[in-house]
């Protein structure tokens, strides 16, 4: 044994049958299914509260990209049916009401503890537990490790020089204050133009004297057409709220497992333009991610994708009054629905305010930030406040975060140092009784978070309750297993468009991060059906042991 382990050993702090690490969506409901199960637990959580990505993501007008009524938790059919949302996408304090509410009415935070930074996270072989270390030197032992930092929860700081020169105001849309802050009067800065600077940016254009953009890649967004419910809306999903769960549940494509109801889809290539045109107004009018995968073969065959793309580049020249900017704002160079599609309101009408511009990166790249603002190589801009819209470190960054270190002394890093790789995006080998909750190599990030984040915790409880049944103590898969789930991943990505994108989906968002396609494209719906087969059969693949 290790004097590292020895010292570990010696300095725990409590023991448990599962540590869990991160308080959001994943989180409490692991808290509520370990328990049901008859585990005890303990949630570690970094931040003063709840809520995971909803407590940090304070930015004008962040909210969810999936509807209301299908983002929430679905395990309590009275919790559904009495919660009650107010906007068809409901906004960030609105989800974090939601989480709060839930939390105290299964009384969750019992078995939580804030404030409390993991840093590393060791498997002590002989005793079979992970000893999970936090930064102010606690130990907490576990059975089981389950890991519900989730997919976009560290954030992006874009390596640019004189970043810490600026002496304005900075803000990062991942940890925006709390309280509210004030554009009034002020000239801002907006660097990023992804979902968050998509959302963010019509907001702070209304409030700020001057809002320069700085577009490194147009995106398509898509409108929201978010607003009030309906009370025949939100009664008519209540009557139906199981079979739609189920059609998200086992949806195949991305639409259906978003949406939460199955549209009609049609081969592009296989109907008139003028079919083409008339569902894409549909979806269009709908608005959301309806418009994500409107044709089969839209994400697989070029020429249907850029039926779909010069559809959305029409309806940005027709919102952009200037032809010039509106040209700039048009997606080129990579297929469309490879990245997230952004779900936006009044984003490309904003541009046609006398207060807002756009710099184009790929003409004129930032050398610098500056104390008073931004120094491209054409020319210097002012600024009083600087907002990066950079996103995250997604998939991977929360995990590898920590140090954690397997059977043999593996280390993640190592394991995953030419991109991820997982035996169902849910455990690994090497690293025995450690769980990922949707973590890369599951289709999670193609769904209704919320949903995958259920059946990802359930099957977890589900695999913890069969090892313990069966005598065991430790269980994890196989490489063979492990080595033909990542070919799976890769052959399904390599059949479609999604791997020609510089997308956070391939890590290309990251400087000197591996580049490999980490979401499983088989779809939710079959993807759940293998994780029931597995369960169902035992757990081929997978190795148990004392």
């Amino acid at each position: 044994m290790s004097s590292d382990l020895a010292g570990l050993r010696e300095r725990i702090t409590a023991e448990f049958d599962a540590v869990v690490i991160g308080a959001g969506f994943s989180g409490l409901y692991a808290i509520y299914r370990l328990r049901k199960a008859g585990f005890s637990v303990k949630v570690l959580e970094a931040a003063p509260d709840i809520g995971g990505t909803w407590y940090f993501n304070r930015y004008p007008g962040a909210r969810c990209d999936v509807e209301s009524m299908s983002y929430s938790y679905s395990f309590d059919n009275e919790l559904q049916q009495e919660w009650e949302w107010s906007e068809r996408y409901a906004g960030q304090a609105e989800i974090l009401r939601y989480i709060n509410h839930v939390a105290d009415r299964f009384d969750l935070r019992s078995d939580i503890q804030f404030n409390t930074l993991v840093t590393r996270a060791v498997f002590d072989e002989d005793a079979g537990r992970w000893l999970v270390e936090t930064e102010a030197g606690e130990v907490f032992s576990g059975r089981f490790c389950l890991l519900a930092s989730g997919c976009l929860s560290v954030p992006n700081k874009p390596q640019i020089e004189g970043l810490d020169d600026f002496e304005g105001d900075m803000y990062h849309t991942a940890f925006w204050p709390h309280e509210k802050v004030d554009f009034s009067g002020k000239r801002v800065g907006v660097i990023g133009t992804g979902s968050s600077g998509v959302q963010a940016i019509p907001l702070i254009a209304a409030e700020a004297e001057h809002v320069t953009v700085f577009q490194r890649t147009a995106n398509y967004v898509v409108p929201a057409h978010n607003g009030p419910l309906k009370p025949e809306y939100v009664a008519e999903w209540k009557r139906h709220y199981p079979e739609l769960r189920d059609r998200a549940r086992y949806a195949v494509r991305i639409g259906q497992a978003t949406v939460g109801f199955t549209p009609r889809v049609s081969a592009a290539l296989e109907i008139t333009p003028e079919e083409q045109r008339e569902e894409l107004e549909r979806r269009w009018g709908h608005g959301g991610l309806m418009m994500w995968e409107p044709f089969t073969d839209v994400l697989r065959d070029e020429r249907a994708n850029e039926v779909v793309a010069e559809f959305v580049r029409e309806k940005i020249r027709e919102a952009v009054k200037d032809p010039e900017l509106a040209e700039k704002l048009c997606p080129k160079g990579f297929p469309y629905g490879a990245k997230r599609l952004c779900v936006g309101t009044d984003y490309y009408e904003t541009f046609n305010r006398d207060n807002i511009s756009l710099v184009d990166l790929n003409e004129q790249p930032i050398e610098r930030v500056m104390a008073n603002g931004i120094r491209t190589t054409e020319r210097d801009y002012e600024f009083d406040a600087i907002v990066l819209a950079t996103g995250f470190d997604a998939m991977t960054g929360a995990i590898l975060k920590m140090d954690l270190i397997g059977r043999g002394g593996a280390t993640m890093r190592e394991k995953w140092a030419a991109g991820p790789r997982t035996h169902m995006g849910i455990m690994m080998a090497d690293f025995p009784n450690l769980f990922m909750i949707t973590g890369p190599g599951s289709p999670a990030a193609f769904s209704n978070l919320v949903l995958s984040i259920e059946q990802h915790v359930e099957w977890v409880t589900d695999c913890l309750s069969y090892v313990r049944d069966k005598g065991c103590d430790r269980i994890e898969p196989t490489r063979e297993a492990e080595d033909e789930w990542c070919d799976r991943l890769n052959e399904r990505a390599s059949k479609t468009l999604f791997p020609r994108a510089n997308s956070w989906y391939m890590g290309a968002n990251i400087p000197g991060k591996p580049r490999a396609f980490m979401v499983y494209l088989g779809g939710v719906g079959p993807y759940r059906e293998h994780c029931e087969e597995v369960a169902r059969d035992g757990y081929p693949g997978f190795a148990m042991g004392s």
